[in-house]
């Protein structure tokens, strides 16, 4: 049996090894993760989430260790999750991303860890919103999130952090690329990365003509994104990416923007949650004669899907 109670206190008094077994007991699933949960909460609600997306190759792994050490500078305790894809055929996953981040890895207040999708869609792990809520009990400033190289839709991170910022690199699309609907819509601030690259002028400018575009006559406060190049391997521009991160911060919390988008995201981790358990709980009872026969009824036309769907949930009681 894990103390839980002592692993809490001496993860909140920065010792490593007790957050790396908490954040190991969340993303195992443990049978103990409720209690986990509870024990993390009365701790919560201080570090700011920063969310870091894009698509492969645009050097979001260097970003974040620039902006690691820009952040160090400034006094600030900072935790990672680097989310890696898991290979639909093995299983297995490289976690390879912290290979970018050695320069701060004997650093005692940074503190990286890689997480695998393990299947899961959207460009996060399952488990991260609680690995968040560690970090966050940890008594970190700032929590960075990096998800795994992503499409035109995997927004997942816009759920999670309060800012999100959108990397993209010279020569990987034109305008008509740029303009398309998906993870450029999430962006609080635009990352032209390895701007000292041919094409950098026409991806800023591209972006830029996006943003006027998307300019909406809507009530209520509105943030206009920002745009800011950085050359990460040198760290050209970092500082300027975290002024825009900071800018924006004061402007969700001047706004009260910062609580209504923690809300959202609460509000998104219970129905999570929720669904997971229900699941987990039709699962139980998937061979129970019900649901054959209204199969059965279903393929002979007798019922369609959704009235079947009706009444088996109608036959259903939640456990005691």
């Amino acid at each position: 049996m894990v103390d839980l109670a002592g692993l809490v206190d001496r993860a909140r008094a920065g010792e490593a090894r007790a957050v790396a077994r908490l954040i190991s007991l969340v993303e195992d699933a443990s049978p103990r993760l409720r209690d986990v949960a509870a024990a993390l909460a009365p701790h919560t609600g201080r570090a700011r989430v920063l969310g870091l997306t894009g698509p492969p190759g645009v050097g979001k792994s260097t970003v974040t260790s620039a902006l690691i050490a820009a952040l160090r500078r400034r006094g600030r305790r900072i935790g990672v999750l680097a989310i890696d894809p898991s290979s639909p055929f093995s299983g297995g996953a490289l976690l390879g991303d912290r290979i970018r981040m050695h320069d701060h890895t004997t650093d005692p207040d940074v503190f990286i860890r890689s997480m695998a999708t393990r299947g899961h869609l959207g460009g996060l792990s399952l488990a991260t919103p609680q690995a968040l809520r560690v970090l966050d009990a940890a008594g970190y400033d700032l929590v960075l999130v990096e998800t795994v190289g992503v499409g035109q839709s995997e927004v997942d991170i816009v759920s999670l952090a309060d800012t999100t910022l959108v990397l993209l690199a010279p020569g990987m699309g034109d305008g008509i690329q740029a303009a398309k609907a998906g993870i450029l819509e999430v962006a609080d601030v635009f990352v032209v990365n390895k701007a000292d690259r041919d094409g950098a002028d026409a991806t800023v400018r591209d972006l830029i003509h996006m943003i006027s575009l998307g300019r909406r006559e809507i009530p209520g406060p509105h943030w206009r994104p920002r745009v800011v190049r950085t050359v990460a391997t040198t760290g050209d521009g970092v500082d300027e990416l975290v002024s825009a991160v900071d800018a924006h911060h004061d402007w969700l919390v001047s706004h009260g923007e910062l609580e209504a988008r923690r809300t959202r995201r609460a509000a998104d981790e219970i129905e999570a949650i929720a669904l997971r358990t229900l699941r987990e709980r039709l699962g139980h009872v998937r061979g129970d004669e019900t649901l054959d026969r209204l199969s059965k009824q279903v393929v002979a036309g007798e019922l369609d899907p959704y009235t079947a769907a009706d009444r088996w949930c109608a036959g259903l009681r939640p456990d005691p």
